[in-house]
């Protein structure tokens, strides 16, 4: 089991055919922590309007698991996304354990005060207006669908797992400059308003780095890249890409148990 202070997720996108369940249920299975954050777009609410809502049994495990880790004494706070936006309007209310709150301030070990929010209110694609929200919601669904073949086919292959769309992103010049866009007006925010940093999701580019003393964290995504941001019980920060760590991690889990096998014997 993995110990952590903190967890920090986002941009799950349950009821997609994109999201990576089976990871994220594994992810949720290895680790105990004293405060969970799902900051935004947990559910595609959007994907249910437009008719094409997916529920298998993975995407119910996920959500029975961050409920059972709550009855366990988990801290499960919700801060609703622009996919899940509708769950705004439960804000200060609670779901079998799990809070709702529009943005919160969190307390890391060492004593800094983050501001946890998802971000979409920052993104000048999303507020941009009729036309161009299409324009990209249009252009991300097509790359994300692209991203599902082509990891389909390295399954098929024998090849691990790998983000088309964020290699696309890393070399797209627009896309490189709107990422950094994103992350510097959130740090302005944070700072303007008395904060030591920011947490956030939303743009699917997991990062984490401090810029002029203000800290800065993109927890990711379980659509693209399977990451999530940790505070471990020393006051650490740092970034899980569970897709490519999982298999080492369960290989050490493996051996620590035939470990104490042997000295049980």
């Amino acid at each position: 089991m993995l110990e952590y202070r903190t967890v920090c997720l986002s941009d799950l996108h349950l009821g997609t055919r994109s999201c990576k369940a089976d990871y994220l249920l594994d992810f949720l299975r290895h680790v105990h922590c004293r405060k969970l954050y799902l900051v935004g777009d947990v559910l595609d609410l959007w994907r249910l309007r437009k008719g094409g809502w997916f529920w298998p049994a993975s995407h119910d495990a996920v959500v029975r698991r961050i409920f059972a880790l709550a009855r366990q004494g988990t801290e499960v706070i919700y801060i609703p996304g622009n996919h899940d936006g509708t769950m705004r309007d439960y804000e200060g209310t609670g779901i079998e354990g799990v809070r709702l709150r529009g943005r919160c301030c969190h307390r890391s070990l060492d004593g800094r005060r983050l501001l946890v929010l998802h971000g979409d209110e920052f993104d000048t694609v999303i507020n941009g207006g009729g036309a161009l929200r299409f324009l990209g919601c249009l252009t991300y669904d097509s790359l994300v669908e692209i991203n599902r073949w082509v990891n389909l086919y390295r399954v098929r292959r024998g090849l691990p797992y790998w983000s088309f769309s964020g290699f696309l992103k890393s070399r797209i010049e627009n896309a490189r400059r709107y990422i950094a866009n994103f992350e510097e007006t959130l740090m302005r925010n944070a700072r303007r308003h008395g904060f030591d940093g920011v947490i956030c999701g939303h743009i699917h580019h997991p990062a984490l780095r401090q810029v002029d003393g203000v800290f800065y964290a993109n927890c990711g995504d379980w659509v693209e890249n399977c990451t999530a941001l940790v505070e471990d019980t020393a006051g650490r920060w740092r970034l899980i890409r569970w897709a490519t760590e999982s298999a080492y991690l369960l290989d050490l889990e493996r051996e620590e148990n035939a470990g104490a096998a042997l000295l049980t014997d």
